[in-house]
């Protein structure tokens, strides 16, 4: 634009200056103002004519409502006569008799009070044994003691039979004779502990434990072993068990028990 017509033009037509103004966008902001008072004109006429219609439609179209009072007379209800049952009458318990029963004391004759007098097997037929007299009816349903055929009156507590049960766990368990010195010496007469070295056996500890049930007269039977290491430690193990003499039993309670006994037997390999 040449600068001589700058001060003469706008600012829109400045800006679009050697720009393309049938685009659109030229006469998009030309317009602008023109449009929008078109819109303010629009909403403002559309506003009040809504108005209008409303404040003529409220003075105009009220309807009066007639209102009808309608009375009422409210008859009399005649209550009706309540009944009032009366209570049940209270059940009286009547006291069971009682006679009391105080230790005996020795005293003189004349000084005996008739309460404190023992009494009979008749008197306390069918009655409360308590620490005071009270008179009331004789009732049966007194709790008395399971009484058997042999005249004690009471039912003795039968205890379990355990003359069969083998135990595990006992307050004193079975023993070697002689105790740990008496073992010691049976294993180093009758135990051939070469045995493992006979048989190959690498240096080493071959420990074989042996389950072994011990009576009540220190019997030994049912003999097992647990593990076996190899090496013929398992048998030998066995054997000595089995041909050795009996143990000193259990004791359990006071008196001898089955017992189920468990014994270690070790074989040492050296590297000579």
């Amino acid at each position: 634009m040449e600068t001589q017509l700058i001060l003469q033009s706008d600012l829109l037509d400045i800006l679009f200056d050697g720009k393309n103004k049938n685009y659109g966008a030229y006469d998009l902001r030309k317009t602008y103002e023109h449009r929008i008072k078109i819109a303010l004109i629009t909403t403002c006429t559309i506003t009040a004519i809504i108005v209008a219609l409303v404040l003529s439609a409220n003075r105009f179209g009220k309807i009066q409502v007639a209102q009808q009072v309608v009375d009422f007379e409210l008859s009399s209800i005649s209550e009706e006569t309540k009944v009032l049952e009366p209570p049940p009458p209270k059940k009286i318990i009547q006291p069971t008799k009682t006679v009391a029963v105080t230790p005996p004391i020795i005293v003189k004759e004349t000084e005996i009070d008739p309460i404190d007098e023992v009494k009979s097997v008749d008197d306390l037929e069918n009655t409360k044994i308590g620490n005071f007299n009270q008179e009331g009816k004789t009732t049966t349903n007194i709790v008395e003691a399971p009484v058997e055929n042999n005249g004690t009156g009471v039912k003795a507590i039968q205890s379990a039979d355990e003359s069969e049960i083998v135990f595990t766990t006992v307050q004193i368990p079975a023993e070697f004779p002689g105790g740990v010195g008496g073992w010691m010496k049976y294993l180093q007469r009758n135990l051939n502990s070469s045995l493992p070295v006979d048989n190959g056996a690498p240096a080493g500890k071959y420990t074989v434990i042996v389950s072994f049930i011990v009576d009540k007269n220190g019997g030994i039977s049912d003999v097992i072993a647990e593990n076996d290491p190899g090496y013929g430690t398992k048998a030998e193990a066995l054997r000595v068990i089995t041909k050795g003499p009996n143990w000193k039993p259990a004791i359990q309670n006071g008196r001898a028990v089955i017992y189920r006994h468990k014994q270690s037997i070790t074989f040492q390999v050296s590297e000579d």
